[in-house]
């Protein structure tokens, strides 16, 4: 699976981004997708997954009542829509793709890449 990632850009704290991430491939619903980011001199950490159908999802605490990941298998489409954003959540954004766990946490079974959207939040 190949997947491309959209949507970053520079917004004020409090304000909101929607991030896509478009996969190309067969059986997109056959894998287990996640929002990673890595912010500069830290380790890149996982913000959200989440399983097949949607059913369940993972969110860092960091995130957790701000950020929404979903799913639209019929597009093959992955979105994380952001909101309260704020400056430490400025980072490189990148989505993945794990075949089919049922940990979505698991962040070692993300094998798919795409490339990062800079995501920017000034004060």
């Amino acid at each position: 699976v190949q997947l491309q990632a959209s949507g970053g850009g520079l917004v004020q704290a409090g304000g909101s981004l929607r991030l896509s991430c478009a996969a190309s491939g067969r059986a997109f619903s056959s894998y287990t997708m996640g929002w990673f980011r890595q912010a500069p001199g830290k380790e890149r950490e996982l913000v959200a997954s989440i399983s097949t159908g949607g059913g369940r999802t993972y969110y860092a605490e960091s995130v957790k009542g701000r950020f929404t990941i979903s799913r639209d298998n019929a597009k093959n489409a992955v979105y994380l829509q952001m909101n309260s954003l704020k400056p430490e959540d400025t980072a490189v954004y990148y989505c993945a793709a794990a075949t089919s766990v049922w940990n979505v946490a698991d962040t070692s079974k993300f094998a798919y890449w795409g490339q990062g959207t800079q995501v920017t939040v000034s004060s």
